[in-house]
């Protein structure tokens, strides 16, 4: 049976100076092998520790049970900030729980019901436009996801004018800026550069002045009672519950690139990978094609619920190629952590990549295998080590909508296209913004 492919290397040990020339390169080749069946690991530098933990309960601790004792490292921002501002992917404390109380609302159980024709519609439009012969995949699940964010968000088709815009603009961000800047993990000084490229900066620039126009104009329709009733329409008029206030321009500037980078980076890159497991696993591509020709041509929300081995496969995919690799926390005060001190400040890492993958945790790690999830094994490590989307108080406030574009669109493409691998051209995962292939997927598509 094939196996999925892996990144380009798994060095068993790495020198800092070796880890560093990796890292700039390529966070994924970076990480040893011991990495993938160590509970937790220490990475020292000269200036400070860094430690990253692949055992549940620690995990549980820091995300679940003490959240506010270990924030969000600042040096995370040190990459994203100049595209994301101070959206509530980076901020912490009292100014990320007064976004999350106005944000959260847009993604409840009946907000979602509401987006679900625009996905139906993205997805059609998606295989619509993809033609017989071979493909790299990545770009078209990019537009797809595009196109369901503008849907959702704005009301707005990808071929708007903007829209398309931000979409052009943003192809050029997501490959020159990792997920992780390295300052995430060397403190710098003030005075040193964050080793944001030029051309990185220039987009961001270019994004948010289009997002900035979006927002200006939904503030607009808002005052003149002619908004549409979309998720940028909610969230825009939601006031905190305990202050009263609302986004104004900038701050919903901030949030749109946010939805926007977690929208459509993430499900194009989840959505990409699960393709091209199905190509390279044609029982269970056919699977979902079944399934996805039983919805019928006009499927309705409550038939989201039939797509389970859909829902199973895209699980899968975000277990493997987990969208975004790796988290960084900041420990306010010394811990005790398997018995080793860590110290005030040092940086906690917590690694999907890792914890998905964990030799220790899962059942065949490096394998796909849709059906673990109807096991009691599978049932445990999807409570205890799997989090795609983060976990407790700070998980995605769309992990919901992502659970529901993902097997939707698998399904509404698989209904109408079969997919083959390339011989010669298998993808290398890499980490950019997320998860995605160092030279693209390729794909053979015939239509069914």
């Amino acid at each position: 049976m094939t196996t999925p492919p892996k990144p380009a290397s798994r060095p068993e040990r790495v020198g800092l100076l070796r880890y560093l020339r990796l890292f700039r390169r390529d966070i994924l080749s970076a990480q040893p092998a011991r990495l993938y069946r160590a509970k937790m690991a220490e990475f020292r530098t000269p200036f400070f520790r860094s430690y990253l933990i692949n055992q549940p309960d620690l995990v549980d601790l820091v995300l679940k049970e003490r959240p506010m004792d270990f924030p969000k490292s600042g040096r995370v921002g040190e990459g994203l900030r100049p595209l994301l501002g101070d959206s509530v992917f980076l901020t912490n404390g009292a100014d990320w729980q007064r976004q999350r109380r106005i944000i959260d609302p847009a993604f409840e159980g009946g907000r979602l019901r509401d987006t679900f024709p625009a996905m139906v519609a993205a997805g059609k439009a998606a295989s619509a436009r993809l033609s017989e012969g071979v493909t790299e995949i990545e770009a078209q699940t990019s537009h797809a996801a595009a196109d369901v964010i503008f849907r959702t968000l704005f009301s707005i088709p990808i071929e708007h004018e903007v829209a398309a815009q931000v979409f052009t603009r943003f192809r050029d961000y997501q490959r020159s800026q990792p997920v992780l800047n390295l300052a995430a993990f060397v403190p710098l000084p003030g005075w040193m550069p964050r080793f944001h490229r030029s051309r990185t900066k220039a987009s961001a620039r270019a994004i948010r002045a289009l997002i900035t126009r979006l927002t200006a104009d939904r503030a607009a329709a808002i005052a003149a009672g002619t908004a549409p009733d979309d998720l940028a329409t909610k969230i825009m008029t939601t006031a905190d519950p305990e202050t009263g206030r609302r986004f104004g321009t900038g701050e919903m500037v901030d949030q749109v690139a946010i939805f926007f980078l977690a929208g459509h980076e993430t499900s194009a890159s989840a959505l990409a990978w699960a393709l091209y497991l199905l190509a390279l696993y044609p029982d269970a591509q056919e699977r979902v094609a079944a399934e996805a020709t039983a919805l019928g041509e006009n499927p309705a929300f409550s038939d989201i619920s039939k797509l389970t081995f859909t829902r199973d496969v895209f699980r899968e995919a975000l277990r493997l190629y987990p969208p975004v690799p790796m988290m960084v926390r900041q420990a306010t005060r010394g811990e005790r952590f398997r018995n080793r001190d860590v110290a005030p400040g040092s940086q906690i890492v917590i690694s999907p990549w890792h914890l998905h993958r964990h030799a220790l945790l899962w059942d065949r790690p490096d394998a796909f295998d849709p059906g673990r999830y109807g096991t009691e094994a599978g049932r445990a490590c999807l409570r205890a080590a799997y989090i795609p989307f983060s976990t407790g108080p700070r998980v995605c406030p769309g992990a919901g909508f992502a659970m529901l574009e993902g097997p939707l669109l698998l399904a509404l493409l698989l209904k109408d296209w079969r997919l083959e691998p390339v011989q010669g051209r298998a993808p290398v995962p890499v980490a950019h913004l997320t998860v995605r292939a160092k030279d693209g997927i390729w794909l053979r598509l015939h239509r069914r």
